[in-house]
């Protein structure tokens, strides 16, 4: 399993929510450049960008952050905002690694459907397109975890792996911020039912102890963001457990 750190931007800064709360929101005195700088020199391969902003509609931090990703090398795991077939293409061709689809993936019946037809018949989805599910107590929420989806969870598991998109990213909303342990739980259902997904573990996530649980469950990756932050989980740390983990292969 391999540990992503995540960034989270609202209006140009770096922030961190709990349980997706926009009114519930610690901000950290550190610029974008300077913390994907921080990653890239100490190993790290991917960085977790979500655009808070985006999430809930709103596009004024878009420009920012572009000009921002085409200066790095690192891969860029991005997310927030991305409600078309056309941008889900423009962020690819701009060379971001995968791009996050959540919204307008439960909202728009047709989207998935289409996305499957424009990506899979030139690559794997699962390679370029991470599929969000964010959880709270098993019911999907989107919009900035603002409303609710009818959709049952394993139903939508099923149609998404039925279109050819094999990798999700999940996020235990009730875990999201706090620091009091992963969404071990629900990860485990999720596997359960579809054992060869490749899932993106989110949320919760407060020490190295938290990772090894995760790490016994058959998970790809985790994102960690505010456990950074707060000095729980330090950056070399994630250096020594990813180079490990890169070794061992």
């Amino acid at each position: 399993m391999y540990i992503i750190p995540a960034v989270d931007v609202l209006d140009q800064k770096i922030v961190r929510l709990v349980e997706g709360d926009y009114n519930q929101v610690t901000r950290y005195e550190v610029s974008l450049e300077e913390q994907i700088d921080m990653y890239q020199s100490n190993g790290t391969e991917i960085v977790h960008i979500i655009d808070l902003n985006g999430a809930k509609g709103d596009f004024s931090n878009q420009k920012y952050l572009a000009d921002i990703i085409k200066k790095t090398d690192m891969k860029v795991q991005y997310g927030g905002g991305v409600r078309s077939i056309d941008k889900v293409k423009e962020l690819i061709d701009v060379g971001i690694y995968r791009v996050i689809v959540g919204t307008q993936a439960i909202t728009n019946p047709s989207f998935l459907e289409e996305l499957s037809r424009e990506i899979c018949n030139k690559t794997k989805c699962s390679d370029q397109v991470v599929v969000a599910i964010d959880v709270l107590d098993e019911v999907i929420k989107y919009s900035g975890w603002m409303e609710s989806s009818p959709i049952k969870l394993m139903d939508y598991v099923d149609r998404c792996l039925q279109l050819g998109f094999f990798r999700f990213l999940c996020t235990d909303i009730n875990k999201d911020g706090k620091l009091g342990g992963a969404g071990v739980e629900l990860y485990k259902k999720l596997l359960n039912h579809s054992p060869f997904i490749k899932l993106i573990a989110s949320g919760g996530i407060s020490s190295m102890a938290d990772i090894e649980e995760l790490n016994q469950l058959n998970i790809e990756s985790c994102v960690v963001g505010k456990a950074i932050y707060e000095k729980r989980i330090s950056i070399e740390e994630i250096k020594k457990w990813n180079l490990q983990r890169l070794s061992s292969l």
